[in-house]
């Protein structure tokens, strides 16, 4: 009853696919492109809901239906919606290449290993976390969307990135090209644009893949802290770790701040799992530290170098913060990163004078607020092939996680 074609840069529209068509929706290019049928209404695709309750008045009449889409429409596409309202056995849809599979296609790339994130009509913040924290991502441009703002977030935000914008594909105006994230920002693209790729081509490995998109996550986390540098065992400890990134969730999409890093081992495990890490550390050493740390692990961090929370100003708001040190300045920091924060602060100390402030803190910024005092003793060897309980110092791990009414709040 509902025919639902790929073009653009798929086969060309079958003759017999509109000849019998009563009601041809599109958008207003696709619709140009097409040689329609004497007689059959058109509706140019804007606002979705009156064009599906159109379609609905003639499917109930049982008179054929046409939508013409950009590409694959079941790849963030209108077969979506189409399905929902008629169900996928009303809906006869013949896909064309998608944009994405296009663009690496032009520019001789594989995409197995890909993200492909949709910024039309969505948040650009997700678009811009998972180019922060993937090395091959495609991003699906729409309007206050695209490869301008795109690039304006990323510049100082990352390194050796590329931006490959590919615009009008499939037609005779199509332009495939290379540029930096500045260069993208400095740019007036106009409407065409049908994906930018992002590409940081020192991570981009190529690998044989079995299962495509992001890789999956890393085998082991709350790593031994002999997988880091560190200076005089000045390191969140393992099981410390362990219960901050449970408080955490880092995940791909999302912006988490590491304070007063250190060594950044909290940060790397936080990007390891898939999200995007802005580190902030205060000595010179500690920031060259967290840098060489990411490097082995084979992340993106990005260090600010400077102490909390004067340099927070300048920072993206993030999702979760994880905050460990702070001295006489905890409280503050603690405030004026619960301010910011859409999900979650999570604070490591050691020092119990420091519990109650950081507890009102939290609570003052609207936070439900929970804490443990961990203690732990790790096996250690004695002469004689015996064994001891090595007790490691006591930290307390205060959260605070915002309401879900909130988080709505500080999403807008």
């Amino acid at each position: 009853m509902i025919t639902v074609v790929g073009t653009g840069t798929g086969a060309p529209l079958a003759a017999d696919v509109l000849a019998a068509a009563r009601l041809v929706v599109g958008g207003r290019r696709h619709l140009a492109a097409a040689t329609l049928p004497d007689g059959a209404e058109q509706i140019v695709l804007g606002p979705l809901a009156p064009a599906l309750d159109t379609i609905e008045a003639y499917v109930e009449k049982g008179e054929p239906v046409v939508v013409l889409a950009s590409g694959d429409p079941g790849f963030f596409g209108i077969v979506r919606a189409l399905a929902e309202r008629f169900g996928a056995d009303a809906l006869d849809v013949r896909p064309g290449v998608s944009s994405v599979a296009t663009a690496f296609a032009r520019t001789g790339l594989t995409w197995d290993d890909a993200v492909v994130v949709s910024a039309h009509g969505r948040d650009l913040r997700t678009a811009v976390n998972t180019c922060r924290a993937h090395p091959k991502v495609a991003v699906l441009t729409g309007p206050g969307a695209g490869p301008a703002e795109l690039g304006a977030a990323l510049t100082h935000r990352t390194t050796d990135r590329v931006l490959v914008v590919a615009t009008a594909l499939g037609s005779g105006e199509e332009r495939v090209e290379r540029v930096t994230p500045a260069e993208a920002a400095a740019r007036d693209w106009g409407t065409a644009v049908s994906v930018v790729l992002c590409l940081d081509e020192s991570r981009a490995t190529g690998a044989v893949r079995t299962i495509a998109g992001a890789a999956v996550g890393p085998a082991q986390w709350a790593l031994d802290e002999r997988e880091f540098e560190h200076r005089d065992s000045m390191i969140t400890k393992f099981e410390v770790r362990a219960l901050a990134l449970a408080r955490l969730g880092p995940r791909l999409g999302e912006l988490v701040w590491d304070i007063g890093a250190g060594s950044g081992s909290v940060a790397v495990e936080c990007a390891r799992l898939g999200a995007a890490v802005t580190a902030v550390e205060k000595t010179r050493d500690g920031v060259e530290r967290i840098r060489a740390n990411a490097e082995a692990h084979g992340v993106d961090v990005h260090t600010v170098h400077g102490a909390a929370p004067t340099v927070l100003s300048d920072l993206d708001d993030p999702d979760a913060v994880f905050i460990g040190g702070g001295g006489r300045e905890l409280p503050a920091i603690v405030t004026a990163c619960a301010r910011r924060a859409r999900r979650t602060v999570v604070v490591a100390m050691a020092a119990l004078d420091r519990v109650p402030a950081v507890r009102e803190a939290l609570g003052g910024a609207g936070f439900a607020v929970d804490g443990v005092l961990l203690q732990s003793s790790r096996l250690a060897p004695l002469p004689g092939d015996v064994t001891r309980l090595a007790a490691t110092n006591p930290v307390f791990l205060l959260w605070g996680v915002r309401p879900p009414a909130s988080v709505e709040g500080v999403a807008q």
